[in-house]
């Protein structure tokens, strides 16, 4: 578990309230369209896809908010369909998981939690998920950066 300060970023964005079984599809159809928009726009893509949750359930039938981010350059002039937002900075408990999407609750997750709850830390309530490296649905390898923010 590393400890850190978040960089601020700009992103175009999309947010939803799902349960986690509908995430698949939902960001499926928003990356998508949202990289769409970015190259239609002729913004400039500044870093990895982030998901933004919001009280992240620990079932998966509580539906929860979740923010779908694609850092951009500079949005002057932007006029589409998504939303223009400026993360700030957070702090965070951060873990990198390496490996199929089907492990990141049990060996990405679980062990960051686990972590996070022996420590003196306490959550606040967001968390995050950066995508470094996606190879698509069913692939054997992923790197996704998993963080959750620190309560102070």
């Amino acid at each position: 578990m590393d400890i850190k300060e978040t960089e601020p970023m700009l992103v175009l964005s999309a947010a939803r309230r799902l349960p986690i079984p509908q995430i698949k599809a939902t960001a499926a159809e928003l990356t998508m369209a949202i990289h769409a928009d970015v190259e239609r726009s002729g913004l400039k893509v500044r870093g990895p896809w982030v998901f933004i949750a919001h009280n992240l359930p620990r079932d998966s039938k509580t539906p929860f908010d979740i923010r779908f981010c694609l850092p951009v350059a500079n949005a002057e002039g932007y006029r589409g369909a998504f939303e223009v937002e400026q993360l700030e900075p957070i702090m965070v408990a951060s873990a990198v998981h390496q490996g199929p999407i089907r492990t990141l609750f049990t060996q990405g997750y679980g062990p960051l939690v686990s972590e996070i709850e022996l420590s003196r830390h306490a959550f606040s309530g967001e968390s995050r998920e950066i995508y470094h490296q996606w190879a698509g649905q069913g692939a054997r390898y992923h790197r996704i950066e998993i963080q959750f923010g620190l309560a102070y």
